[in-house]
Formats: C-alpha cells, sequence, structure tokens
C-alpha cells in the first residue's frame, strides 16, 4: 500500500510557489520592454542600467543581514552551549537532585514523549496522519502496530487524560474568578478610598515638653541568623526610629553559627549602646526551631513584660524613622486589633529581570491580597517582619510554636482562630531585598509552599473545632489554604507541563486555545496591574510563572506528605544592598548620637579589631556559582519535543506556547535567569 500523499504540505507548497512566482513577475521582472519594437533611448539605457544596479545592492544588502542574523544567532548558541557545558560539569555531584523523587518521575516522562515523538515521525513521513490506517487493513506490521497504537490510545488513554484536564480547567477557572474579585475588592478600595484609621497621631520629631509616658513601651526583635551582609543597616535603621528611647528596647537575636558574624554583630550592638540605644545582643546555645525558637526563647525574657507591643524585622528590613508612629496609634481604643502589618518595598527591584518578576507577584501580594482581606474580614497571613504585634495576643494564642517553617502563619491563624483582628497598611512602606540569585530564590519559594501544607495538615481539625464564625471558617480551609495554597501549585504543574505536553501526543484529549493562552494571559495581565511599570514583562511573567510551578508543586506535596525536605529552613541569601537616600539619612541621624564617628565605621576598638577579622575571612568564603537545575532542564525537552509534535500537526497557539514555554524552563534549568557570576 503506498503511503498517502501529505496534502498539508503540498498546500503550502503551492502556496510558496504563487507567492514567488507573483514577486519575480511583478518586482523583479517590472524592468521588462513594453514596446517591442523600441526606439533606442539613452536615458531609458541609463536608467536601466540604474535600476540593475540597485537591484543587486539590494540583493547584497539582503545577504548581509541574513549572513549577520546567521552569525548572531551561532554565536548565541555557542555561547549557550558552552554555558550549559560549564555548570554541567561544574554541578556538585553530591546534589541531591537526582535522587528526588519528581526528577525520577519528570525523567521517565521524558523518555515517553520522545518515545511518543518518534512513532509520530514515522507515522508522519508514512501519512498516516493524513489517511490513519485501521487494523482490518493494515498490511504491513508497523502499519499494523500503529493502528493498534490508535485504537488504544483513543478507547483507554484519551478518556482519563481529557477528565483530568477538565478538573484542572475547573480549579483554573475558580482560581482566576478569585483573582477577579480580589482585583474588583482592590477597586472598590480605590474608589470609596478605604483605609484603616488611627484614633490617635504621634507628632512627627520630638516635641519639645511632650509626655514620654503618653507612648507605650515597645519591644523591637531582630531575629538574624550569619546575616553577614545586612546585618549593619538593619540594626541602625531600628536604632534611629523616632520614638523616646526609653520606652523602647532593641534585641538583636543572634542565631549565627559563624563565630566571625557573631563578634561582628556584637560590635555593632556595642556601638550603639554608647549612643544611648537600649539595645541588647542575644545568642541561643541550643539553636533549635529555627527563627521561631530564636523569637520564643526571646520572648521568655523576664522582662518582656514591662512591654506591650514587639515589632518585628528581619535582618534584611530596613524600617523608616517614623515607622512607629504610624503603626502604633492604630491600637489605641482597638483592644480587639492583635497585628498591624505593613508593606514590603524593595531596594533593588530593578536588579535583573529575576527581581522584576518577583516585584510583580509581591506587589499584588501586598496592594490586592492583603489589602482586600484586611478591609473587608480583618485577616491574612503574617508576613513575618515589617508588623507589629500586641504582646497579650502572642501569649492568648499560645507563642511562637516550631512545629512548621512558616511560623508567622501559623501564629496569625491561631490568633484569627482565638477572636483576634489584624490591620493592614498599604501606605506604609519598610524597605528590603528580593533574592538576586534563582538558586536563593527557588529555595525561599519552597518554604513558602511547603510550610503551609505542614499547617493545614496540623490545624485543620483546630479550625473545624475554634468558635469562630463558619463563613471564617470556610475561608480559612477554602480560599486561605486549598485555592491559594494547595490548588494553585497542582493545577498550574499538572495542566501546563504534564497535560498540555501529553495532548499533543493523544490529540483525542484536547485542551481549548482559551485555556492555554488568552485565559492565562488576561490573568497575567490583571496580577501586573499594582505595578504598571512591569507591564513590558508581562510574557515572561506568565512563562516565568508556569516554569517556578515545578518548585511549587514539590514543595506542596513535600509539605501535604511529610517529606524530608519540607522541614528543611535555609536561609535566603542577602546582597546588603541600600539606597543612597538610606545610608545619607542613617548618617546624619547617627551624628545627633556622636559627632566624631561614621555610621558604617565601628566606634569601639573591639569593632576595629574584628572588622579587620571580616576582611581576613573574606578569602575563606564559600565562592558563589550558577548551578545546573536538572528538574527544569528535563521538563524543558518534554515541551520542546512536545512543540515539535505540535508542529506536525499544525497547532499554532499550542505550538508557540509549548515552544516559548519550553525556552524558559531551558533558561532557568541554566540558571541564566538570575544573579550572573562568571
Amino acid at each position: 500500500m503506498s503511503p498517502a500523499p501529505n496534502y498539508e504540505f503540498q498546500e503550502w507548497w503551492n502556496k510558496q510557489r504563487d507567492r514567488n512566482h507573483q514577486f519575480f513577475t511583478n518586482d523583479l521582472l517590472s524592468l521588462q520592454i513594453t514596446n517591442p519594437l523600441p526606439l533606442p533611448d539613452p536615458a531609458a539605457d541609463k536608467d536601466r542600467s540604474r535600476s540593475a544596479r540597485q537591484l543587486s545592492w539590494l540583493c547584497l544588502l539582503r545577504f548581509q543581514q541574513l549572513a549577520n542574523c546567521l552569525a548572531f544567532l551561532a554565536n548565541a548558541s555557542l555561547l549557550l552551549l558552552r554555558t550549559a557545558n560549564r555548570r554541567i560539569f561544574s554541578t556538585d555531584s553530591s546534589s541531591d537532585y537526582s535522587a528526588s523523587r519528581l526528577y525520577r518521575v519528570i525523567k521517565f516522562f521524558l523518555f515517553l514523549v520522545i518515545l511518543l515523538l518518534c512513532v509520530e515521525l514515522v507515522a508522519f513521513f508514512k501519512g498516516w496522519h493524513f489517511s490513519p490506517p485501521s487494523v482490518a487493513e493494515a498490511e504491513a506490521a508497523v502499519e499494523l502496530v500503529y493502528a493498534k497504537w490508535l485504537e488504544i490510545r483513543a478507547d483507554y488513554l484519551a478518556p482519563p487524560l481529557q477528565s483530568l484536564a477538565n478538573v484542572c480547567i475547573v480549579l483554573f477557572l475558580v482560581q482566576s474568578v478569585d483573582r477577579v474579585v480580589l482585583i474588583l475588592g482592590c477597586f472598590w478600595i480605590k474608589f470609596r478610598k478605604l483605609k484603616p484609621t488611627a484614633a490617635v497621631e504621634y507628632p512627627a520629631g520630638r516635641v519639645e515638653g511632650e509626655n514620654v509616658e503618653d507612648y507605650p513601651m515597645v519591644l523591637v526583635q531582630i531575629p538574624m541568623c550569619n546575616e553577614r551582609e545586612v546585618y549593619q543597616q538593619s540594626i541602625a535603621a531600628v536604632c534611629i526610629m523616632d520614638w523616646p528611647k526609653e520606652r523602647m528596647l532593641v534585641q538583636v537575636l543572634d542565631d549565627s553559627d559563624d563565630v566571625n558574624v557573631q563578634l561582628l554583630i556584637k560590635a555593632e550592638v556595642q556601638k550603639w549602646q554608647h549612643r544611648g540605644v537600649h539595645i541588647l545582643y542575644r545568642h541561643r546555645l541550643i539553636r533549635t526551631g529555627y527563627k521561631a525558637g530564636n523569637l520564643k526563647s526571646a520572648m521568655n525574657c523576664d522582662y518582656v513584660k514591662n512591654y506591650e507591643f514587639v515589632a518585628i524585622f528581619d535582618a534584611d528590613f530596613q524600617p523608616a524613622p517614623d515607622f512607629l508612629k504610624k503603626t502604633i496609634p492604630h491600637f489605641k481604643g482597638n483592644d480587639d486589633i492583635a497585628l498591624v502589618q505593613t508593606r514590603w518595598a524593595f531596594v533593588n527591584k530593578d536588579e535583573n529581570l529575576l527581581t522584576r518578576l518577583q516585584n510583580i507577584n509581591l506587589s499584588f501580594h501586598f496592594e490586592v491580597e492583603q489589602q482586600v482581606n484586611g478591609v473587608f474580614i480583618n485577616f491574612f497571613g503574617f508576613n513575618g517582619t515589617a508588623g507589629v504585634w500586641r504582646i497579650e495576643a502572642l501569649e492568648d494564642c499560645g507563642g511562637w510554636l516550631e512545629r512548621t517553617t512558616v511560623e508567622d502563619m501559623d501564629i496569625a491563624v491561631r490568633a484569627h482562630l482565638s477572636g483576634w483582628k489584624f490591620v493592614y497598611l498599604n501606605d506604609v512602606k519598610c524597605l528590603c531585598e528580593l533574592p538576586e540569585s534563582y538558586e536563593a530564590y527557588k529555595k525561599q519559594q519552597h518554604r513558602w509552599h511547603s510550610g503551609p501544607m505542614q499547617l493545614f495538615r496540623l490545624c485543620f481539625f483546630d479550625i473545624l473545632r475554634s468558635k469562630v464564625s463558619t463563613g471564617k471558617k470556610a475561608n480559612l480551609i477554602f480560599l486561605f489554604f486549598l485555592l491559594r495554597k494547595l490548588i494553585l501549585p497542582f493545577y498550574s504543574f499538572t495542566l501546563f507541563c504534564i497535560i498540555l505536553p501529553l495532548t499533543m501526543f493523544l490529540p483525542e484529549a484536547q485542551l481549548p486555545a482559551w485555556v492555554v493562552c488568552y485565559v492565562p494571559g488576561i490573568m497575567s495581565v490583571l496580577n501586573i496591574l499594582p505595578a504598571p511599570r512591569s507591564f513590558p514583562f508581562v510574557v515572561p511573567y506568565l512563562l516565568f510563572e508556569n516554569t517556578m510551578s515545578v518548585t511549587k508543586f514539590n514543595a506542596m506535596i513535600s509539605g501535604l506528605f511529610r517529606f524530608g525536605s519540607s522541614y528543611e529552613w535555609i536561609v535566603t541569601k542577602k546582597s546588603g544592598r541600600s539606597s543612597e537616600a538610606d545610608l545619607v539619612a542613617y548618617e546624619k541621624e547617627s551624628d545627633t548620637f556622636m559627632e566624631a564617628t561614621s555610621l558604617l565605621r565601628s566606634s569601639s576598638d573591639s569593632g576595629l579589631e574584628e572588622l579587620s577579622k571580616l576582611e581576613a575571612t573574606k578569602k575563606s568564603l564559600k565562592t558563589k556559582r550558577n548551578r545546573l537545575y536538572r528538574k527544569e532542564l528535563a521538563l524543558a525537552f518534554v515541551l520542546l519535543t512536545a512543540s515539535v509534535r505540535s508542529l506536525l500537526s499544525a497547532q499554532g497557539i499550542h505550538f508557540y506556547f509549548l515552544l516559548f514555554q519550553g525556552i524558559s524552563f531551558l533558561v532557568v534549568g541554566l540558571d541564566l535567569i538570575g544573579e550572573q557570576v562568571s
């Protein structure tokens, strides 16, 4: 039996032939002589020679542009191959990537799609895509096998895949509706100008004759662990806050295991003690429980009972001098308020593409999610820093617990179940850093997505037994935990990284174009509204969010089923960036304490000695390097393989999505998106 003709290719070839024929007849041969017996005309000969020269120069220009394009592609490909080769051979052999369960599943999936692509290529060149063979009419053994394969995939494989796709589409639409409702709530807040109002207002600066007893006692805690790059600026920012010094105590809670860093932080604390600031240095001998254990140990000090509020700042956060004067007044006259949370602002949001994409995500989180939940239901997840707690509320809900890696969300849920309310201030911002390397961001996201599943498993029955209203219970279970913490990473990974490639090889199961392109595009535009300057990055944002789904899905599964990596806490690496204006402000403020010293230089002899030690130990620090991420690379080849299959079927939108999504996975897998270490 002869193979069926390739009508699709023949149609394309005819169109190209007609187009080229029209080009040559209309353009290149437009100089032909229309008069059969023309008279000699020198001007016409001159024009004809000039047109011939112009045509020659045009062809040379086209060839030069083509050569430049090919040279650029060749150089880019060569650079990419060199980078990949260097990072492949520099990858630590002791890495546990190959041992992860998800990586083994993805490797098997990659082998499967490559095998299916080989089958489809044979079928394409045999013409079976256009006239599929049947078992009854099959002559050759290969044709019989392919006919059997068509029956199996139509009767047994495609129906369950289509059912799973339909479930994920429903989850996708539900989550999209949730996003739209949040956006509408944010618009309503802007339209009605809704914002929390404070009962009292403290004057800016120091007022002569004011009664310091009007200022409540505030405890400020700075938990840190090996924060060599940022400890100075965070301690300085807290110490110059505009609050009566006798009504504020600063605790520097150092969990560092690096002795040199411990000595440096001690020297910095001593510097500010000499300047009249009430500041203490604490270091635990038994460092259990990560950040929760550190905060719990600090709250057990006897003098804590003299304080009414506690403000918490991570080591890379730099609160403004008026931070306390803008947050503490919201507690006055509102005895049921437990937490006042402020917004994060980022000093390095324009550092590279990775930080720009993070800024989009976090801008939506603070501008939309936190603000809408704070205004309408007085509950949201505590962000772990840049917030002020009422100490009575902390004690009422059981204090800090070490049972999860998201102690901030844990205590917020328990306080909400105890009847306390939260206030979110979108117009009060606290400067901080974004992770600049993909390695640091990946580890941060793993902790942020495994911890909520740990917490949901632990507090599910506590939510059901609590005395809060049924509506609040439903909000916690279905919206706060299931929809935004479990369903989102599940469908984004399953739908776009597993089901979509499989539908290319099982065409009986289909994903509509609006699921692949239109709805995700609209959702990306909505997510980017709180950061309008980032609109040029809407496409990279969409692709990157799908790329991060493999990390978030892996973390969610680890937390839900108690795999070992879900309890791993790795401190996010910082670069110690601070805006120039902030450094100048710290410098000017420090002059009011001590005129002869500079803010960024220790005033004590021990401080100078430890700074010299720091310089001596810098050479021994572990060298940073870019890494290779095998799960992302394997998925890149899965998607690119599926894009080839999509090209055979001339599926335009699906092909382009798979192609660009595969390239996105490839870029991330080669660690080309964040900080590049030469």
